[in-house]
Parts: C-alpha cells; sequence; structure tokens
C-alpha cells in the first residue's frame, strides 16, 4: 500500500494564503520558486508604487474604506495561489506548517520592522498644523538614515539606544518627525526653524532669527477643508529655503513670543499653520537631537482625495 503525498485542499490553501500572504500560499502548496517570485515581485511592485504614489478620487474621503484594504489584500492573495493548489504536492520541509509560519513572519513582520526602523517608516497626517506643505489626510514616508538612529527609530521606541547612533545633522528647514520632551508617546510633525545656540523669535507674525526678521511675502488666499480663508504667505529662511505659510488671524496668541534661546543639541521647530499648531513656541518647548524619528521626504496619498503631486517631495526645501 503506498502513501502517495496528496495536494493541498483549496480551504487550507485559501487561509493560508489570506493570512500570510502569497509567499506563505506558495510555501504551503509546496512551490518554493513561486513562493520567491512572488515575494520579490509583490515587493518591487509595492516599492514601485509607494514611490509613485496612490492615484486619488478628487474630493472622496477614502479614510473608512481604507480600513477594509487589508481585506482586499487577503482576497486577492488567495486568488492568486488557490488556482495553483492541485499543481504542488507538499513534501519539501517548507511546506510544513511551522516552517511556513516562521518564513512568513520573518519576511513580513520581521522585515517590516526592519525597514521601518532603518530605512523608511509611513506615517499619516493626523491635523492641519503643517497646511498648506501637509494636509489632512497625507500619507508620507519618513528617513531613518537621514539623522542616524536613536531610541524612536524603532517603532514603539523598542531600539535601546542611548543618544544617537550614525547620526547626520538636521538642517534649517527640514520637515521632521519627532517626540516631544513632555509627551514621548505622540509623534509630532514640524518644520526644523532654530538650530542649537540660534535665538527665536515671532514679532508682530514675523520670525526673527537671531535678531534679523526673515522675509515674508503675501502671495495670495488660501483656503481648505479645514481653513475656510487664510492669508497665504512665502516664508524664506536665511539660507535660501522658501515655502509656505498661512495665517488665519492677525495677534493671535504665537505672533508675538518672548525670544527663545535654543540649547545646545536640540531643535526649534514651529507648523506652517502658524495660528493653529502646538509647537517650540509652547509648551512642547524645544526637541532634544535624540527625539528625532527621522525625515519626512516624500508623500505617497492623501486619503481624503486631495491632490498631493505638486506637495510629494517633502526631502530637501527648494532653494528660491
Amino acid at each position: 500500500m503506498t502513501n502517495e503525498l496528496k495536494s493541498r485542499s483549496k480551504w487550507s490553501t485559501t487561509l493560508v494564503s489570506m493570512f500570510g500572504g502569497p509567499f506563505a500560499g506558495f510555501l504551503w502548496i509546496g512551490s518554493g520558486k513561486w513562493a520567491v517570485i512572488s515575494l520579490v515581485a509583490i515587493s518591487a511592485a509595492g516599492f514601485a508604487i509607494c514611490y509613485v504614489g496612490f492615484p486619488v478620487l478628487p474630493g472622496v474621503d477614502l479614510a473608512t474604506p481604507a480600513s477594509l484594504f487589508s481585506i482586499v489584500v487577503a482576497v486577492l492573495s488567495a486568488a492568486l495561489v488557490v488556482p495553483f493548489a492541485g499543481r504542488f504536492k507538499p513534501g519539501r520541509w517548507y511546506s510544513h506548517g511551522a516552517s511556513v509560519l516562521v518564513l512568513a513572519f520573518v519576511t513580513s513582520y520581521l522585515a517590516a520592522f526592519v525597514i521601518r526602523s532603518s530605512l523608511f517608516q509611513p506615517f499619516s497626517m493626523p491635523s492641519g498644523s503643517m497646511e498648506p506643505t501637509l494636509e489632512l489626510g497625507d500619507y508620507f514616508f519618513v528617513s531613518k538614515a537621514a539623522y542616524g538612529y536613536g531610541r524612536y527609530s524603532a517603532p514603539f521606541g523598542l531600539l535601546p539606544i542611548e543618544g544617537r547612533i550614525w547620526g547626520g545633522v538636521p538642517k534649517r528647514g527640514d520637515v521632521v518627525v519627532f517626540r516631544s520632551q513632555n509627551n514621548s508617546d505622540i509623534d509630532y510633525v514640524k518644520r526644523i526653524i532654530g538650530l542649537p545656540g540660534d535665538r527665536i523669535q515671532m514679532i508682530g507674525g514675523l520670525l526673527h532669527i537671531n535678531g534679523t526678521a526673515v522675509k515674508l511675502e503675501n502671495i495670495g488666499e488660501y483656503s481648505s477643508e479645514e481653513v475656510q480663508s487664510a492669508k497665504l504667505q512665502r516664508e524664506t529662511l536665511p539660507e535660501g529655503i522658501s515655502y509656505s505659510v498661512i495665517d488665519l488671524s492677525d495677534n493671535s496668541v504665537g505672533d508675538n513670543t518672548r525670544e527663545f534661546l535654543v540649547p545646545a543639541g536640540e531643535y526649534f521647530m514651529l507648523g506652517e499653520n502658524r495660528d493653529n499648531s502646538n509647537d517650540s513656541r509652547f509648551q512642547m518647548g524645544t526637541v532634544p537631537y535624540e527625539n528625532l524619528v527621522g525625515k519626512a521626504v516624500r508623500l505617497y496619498w492623501n486619503s481624503r482625495g486631495i491632490d498631493y503631486s505638486s506637495r510629494q517631495t517633502l526631502g530637501s526645501p527648494v532653494s528660491k
């Protein structure tokens, strides 16, 4: 009597593929070759799509449907693998349940953790404090290598690093994600305005750096779903870096401040929405170098259907 190895059933293949993706599905049915091909192809396609950016439907809020994205991916994964279930026999070591589980974990969760900790991590914009540079619903990538690695480089602050290693020097004008000194559980995104040793002050809504007013020009009107009407202005830093800011009202609480001396090893942060931004002018204070998460470099989607093509590159602001 022969004990012939049978192909995996469509039901088990569906379940494994939905929860572990095509890579785990192909391993489960016994095709290591197609598992590797699917992993490489899907990874390459994912990187390409994220670089180019996901399309938006103008004016359509996809924030809620986006939560169903994982379900759609799971169904597509099963649809890709199940037709091949009867063509292979699960006789290789990698097609056993424990092996599939370990390999799927290493290539998905562990790989994602390494990428998010050392290369790029996605973030979303939960408020309008950085309008018009970043709008509510924007999704963007942050470069972890730009400033080296610290405690907050890894998700959940898991890296046991004191200070920073392989650190790059932040520049004035960089858009950064960071943790504040008084609330290290929340990620913030602002623009670096003051470097260590700088003196920063707002006078009549005009930014002063080391006693000199920066160039500020009115360039029109601004409105969005969050902002009904505001003055659109172009601010130019001493290095020649220009970007847009908005002014909602005259004589707001942050338009006139004391002079701040930025301590050594710390940075002064401002949001572009000057009248609606919790930043270094207030309780947040300056931000230590080790609290930087990374540098915002590229937009790849907006869940609210807002076009982002003209704002997609965030890495180094363009000098004017």
